[in-house]
């Protein structure tokens, strides 16, 4: 079994050459920051109030209350505009997210659902379901709700394209430009 690594970003090569997207400074899809918790195997994924985004216990990234995601230092992730579009660095698309359900680039189906209950659905080939997680204290309100989709949608992204690869060493989950570059510590 492939073990799930989440990889600080300590050098951010890539940062240099990525611009934020294009709405960054004015902000995009308002949202509400939950007290929340995505539990996924044995992954723990905690956004808290104050916007942080705990990884198993570590600090990995930040949600603010106008749609931006952003690393520890600041560097833009992603930003949730208000149609529901993902805007990555470069303005690279990275999907679709409304309150409960997520696509991904170019598609126009869900590939993940976040139900009203916190159980995270996936969908694979066919559309066959499979289970995500669960998250606790997303549904407060609608915009807590869409804080959560979106954090599982973007790091889902990341799960998704490591269990693509074949490689059986294990791999980092981390984050910089375009949500996959960085160097760091893995966490167990």
């Amino acid at each position: 079994m492939r073990r799930l690594a989440l990889v600080v970003p300590l050098s951010l090569l890539a940062a240099c050459t990525a611009t934020p997207p294009a709405n960054w400074a004015r902000g995009g899809a308002p949202l509400d920051i939950p007290r929340a918790r995505w539990v996924h195997g044995n992954l723990a994924v905690d956004v808290l109030p104050d916007g942080k985004i705990l990884v198993n216990g570590e600090h990995q990234l930040n949600v603010d209350r106008g749609g931006r995601v952003f690393g520890l230092e600041a560097e833009p992730l992603a930003l949730l505009e208000p149609d529901g579009r993902v805007i990555g660095p470069n303005d690279d698309p990275l999907g679709q997210i409304g309150v409960l359900h997520a696509s991904l680039p170019g598609e126009a189906t869900a590939w993940l659902t976040v139900a009203q209950s916190g159980a995270v659905i996936r969908y694979v080939e066919e559309g066959e379901r499979e289970p995500f997680g669960v998250w606790l204290g997303c549904g407060v309100t609608p915009r807590a709700h869409q804080t959560c989709t979106l954090v599982t949608h973007l790091l889902g992204l990341r799960i998704r394209k490591l269990e693509r690869q074949t490689t059986t060493e294990p791999v980092g989950l981390g984050f910089g430009s375009g949500l996959g570059f960085g160097a760091g510590t893995p966490f167990p």
